[in-house]
């Protein structure tokens, strides 16, 4: 029996997965977890693996469709199965349709709306302009009626349109806009509460310098958060987890997300079962996704499981902010910069490095109580590290 290739489901909320390139032609023989075809999912664009060995055959999904979750856009016959030899079958073309293993292009712009010309009976022919304004408004998408004039009795003329500001609209990809749609739909159906915490971070500033120096790796304090992360949330599980259909339900993974911009909008992959991963691991890993996410190389696993996420812009020069739950989770923690600031010391003003976390909360999963603890949990493990070794 030939193995199907199906459009997977990489999140909850997924229902079609659009395909942007398929890897591998069909009759090519493939390896199994040989990426063989390229989607893009409601959150990124990943590359899918061949679920065994074999030749690729009966493609039925082409560069630009999108296919719902669980459909069968290809077949891997094993060698010698019947249906592995003989001409490829050919995916079914619309009109105009792409060949298979090909790269949609992208449909032609619009053309520029033009000044109507002289003559056509519009407003065009009443707004007195010479014909080089004209043209050159017609070229530059303008409307000739709308422009101020310099010349006699306000005539529009060509230094008039040259001096014009051209309209631009920005396009956005796909990750941009599911990521604004998603963003929405948190910010209007899952209630926000925020905690703010000032914490002193001496000794966490020290503990980076000195795991950089013994393992050589290169450590952020975006990998001591997640470590610390991790250990709280493990004091803390009703903080790993998300509303659903009604319920508080608890992950059973500690799976962290870290929010990465990328030039299409933003992307979160998943450091999974960060609790038990040593620090230079997590180091390798966050380092690894990273690249990875902003050379649009991320995996299906590496953006699945997330159940807490965290989002330092402390290297932007952020003091403070407040991020939007990513759903489904129950709460993001947003990280601002490190500074000095002068704070009280047995009741003396002393300066000291800082660093400002706010907790962001789904008021459906969780509590202020709860997220307050998680929080304060949080901030006697940054401020002493040496307490995970109790």
């Amino acid at each position: 029996m030939p193995t199907d290739v199906i459009m997977p489901a990489l999140e909850m909320a997924q229902e079609t997965g659009k395909v942007l390139k398929w890897l591998k032609a069909p009759g090519h023989a493939v390896r199994k977890g040989e990426p063989i075809v390229e989607i893009e999912t409601d959150k990124v664009t990943v590359e899918i693996e061949a679920p065994a060995s074999g030749v690729l055959r009966d493609v039925t999904a082409r560069a630009g469709d999108v296919v719902p979750v669980g459909k069968t856009i290809a077949l891997i016959f094993a060698p010698g199965e019947a249906g592995a030899a003989g001409p490829a079958a050919p995916v079914g073309p619309a009109a105009g349709g792409v060949p298979t293993g090909a790269v949609a292009s992208p449909p032609p712009a619009a053309p520029a709306v033009k000044a109507s010309p002289a003559g056509d009976g519009t407003a065009a022919r009443l707004t007195a302009a010479s014909p080089k304004a004209r043209r050159l408004a017609a070229e530059r998408g303008l409307d000739v009626s709308a422009l101020r004039g310099s010349g006699p009795g306000g005539a529009v003329l060509a230094g008039d349109v040259v001096a014009a500001k051209v309209p631009v609209a920005e396009g956005v990809g796909t990750v941009w806009r599911i990521m604004a749609e998603r963003m929405t739909a948190s910010w209007t159906t899952a209630p926000h509460f925020y905690l703010v915490r000032e914490v002193n971070v001496s000794r966490l500033v020290s503990w980076r310098e000195r795991a950089s120096k013994h393992t050589g790796a290169r450590i952020t304090y975006t990998d001591l958060l997640v470590k610390l992360v991790a250990a709280t949330l493990s004091q803390h599980p009703g903080v790993n987890a998300s509303w659903q259909d009604g319920a508080i339900v608890r992950n059973a993974d500690i799976n962290i997300g870290l929010a990465v911009a990328i030039d299409d909008g933003l992307v979160v992959p998943v450091l999974h079962r960060a609790d038990t991963l040593r620090l230079v691991d997590i180091a390798a890993r966050r380092e690894d996704v990273v690249s990875r996410a902003q050379a649009g190389k991320l995996r299906a696993a590496d953006i699945q499981g997330g159940g807490f996420t965290i989002s330092n812009l402390g290297m932007y020069g952020v003091d403070a902010f407040t991020a939007i739950v990513n759903p489904p989770q129950a709460a993001i923690l947003a990280v601002g910069r490190i500074a000095d600031r002068v704070v009280a010391v047995n009741g003396q003003p002393v300066v000291q490095p800082t660093m400002m976390l706010t907790l962001s909360c789904d008021h459906r999963a969780l509590d202020g109580a709860r997220g307050a603890q998680f929080l304060g949990a949080l901030a006697e493990l940054i401020e002493e590290p040496l307490a995970l070794l109790v």
